[in-house]
């Protein structure tokens, strides 16, 4: 039994597809997918995280794997906060105070979806809440000094959403969300097998494919995956080998939205801050900016050096650690917002 005492601080990044938390003094302590197993029949949560995830699409009638966060919102609220708690509870273990907890929220997040992510952490046990916008915590997890006077550019493409935000002196000068990340990259290579071979296959296979062979870039050397799935003519099971090539153009569309958007925000930027974010770079953070060549093509596109960043899966996480140290300065500068 682990016991802490008061003072108790935790960060979440509260992703669409993988949940990951951090602990004040101990770094990154979890990291699962944001996915919940239920029984339908009794609504008793049978498995979460990375257990339920090895669920998904292979599940009898009574029992339903979730993801209770999509595109980056909870697209269903008491799962949600079920699913807070237990991994409050599986990192906390039994604590004599409830702890202060920083949660992440897209920049584009509504009034009404930052109050459902605060009212369920609340109820999964939080003592105090504090509201961070995703690419502020990006930008802080990936060593940028965001207080200087000095314009910087995070990219974060997660599993719901892709942030692109443009900070200066602690605060976020011009902003954009977008739905279009990692699941949107899975549903193109799902919906390209199944125009292109006639093949079904899971959402499982499509991201195993995506970090395999996926591409929006072209590769010095052609890369192949062997991919089964169902054929949509006969039913029986069909093994085909898919290339580095064929993922690009699946994977075209959405691609061609993340640099539009990134494109957008360059636009409104003021002059001075795009000359410092010509001088610095763009820093690209979040699993789906990992994808082969997102950087290269963002460059390519903006004539900007795009750099990604260390440990970008993390960034999120990383950031809400650091705020922990910092939550009075940047309540100071509005970067938080608080409810008890």
């Amino acid at each position: 039994m682990i016991l802490f005492g008061f003072g108790q601080d935790i960060g979440i990044d509260l992703g669409t597809a993988t949940i990951l938390v951090y602990i004040k003094g101990r770094g990154i302590v979890l990291s699962e997918p944001s996915v919940v197993a239920i029984d339908k029949n009794t609504n008793q949560i049978l498995a979460v995280g990375e257990e339920a995830r090895k669920m998904l699409g292979r599940t009898p009638g009574n029992i339903v794997a979730i993801r209770p966060i999509r595109d980056g919102v909870m697209s269903d609220y008491d799962i949600t906060e079920r699913m807070l708690r237990y991994f409050i509870k599986k990192v906390c273990g039994h604590r004599i105070f409830k702890p202060r907890v920083i949660i992440c929220a897209p920049s584009g997040a509504t009034e009404v979806e930052e109050r459902a992510v605060i009212d369920a952490s609340m109820q999964a046990g939080a003592r105090k809440v504090y509201l961070l916008e995703e690419p502020i915590a990006a930008a802080i997890g990936a060593g940028i000094d965001i207080s200087k006077a000095c314009g910087s550019m995070v990219v974060d493409i997660g599993g719901g959403t892709t942030d692109i935000a443009v900070i200066s002196l602690g605060g976020t000068v011009v902003s954009n969300s977008i739905k279009v990340a990692g699941d949107k990259f899975d549903e193109a290579i799902v919906r390209h097998m199944r125009k292109k071979h006639n093949i079904m296959i899971g959402e499982r296979t499509a991201e195993e494919m995506k970090m395999t062979i996926g591409a929006v870039y072209p590769r010095e050397s052609e890369a192949f995956m062997e991919v089964r799935g169902r054929n949509l003519i006969s039913g029986l099971p069909r093994t085909i080998t898919v290339t580095s090539t064929e993922m690009m153009e699946a994977l075209e569309e959405s691609a061609s939205n993340i640099v539009e958007a990134v494109h957008s925000v360059l636009e409104k930027t003021p002059p001075e801050l795009i000359a410092d974010v010509s001088d610095r770079g763009i820093v690209l953070t979040g699993g789906g900016g990992l994808i082969f060549g997102l950087d290269r093509l963002l460059q390519e596109k903006t004539g900007i050096n795009v750099i990604i960043a260390d440990d970008a899966i993390s960034c999120v996480a990383l950031g809400t650690g650091k705020a922990l140290d910092n939550i009075e300065v940047l309540q100071q500068q509005n970067l938080t917002k608080k409810m008890s």
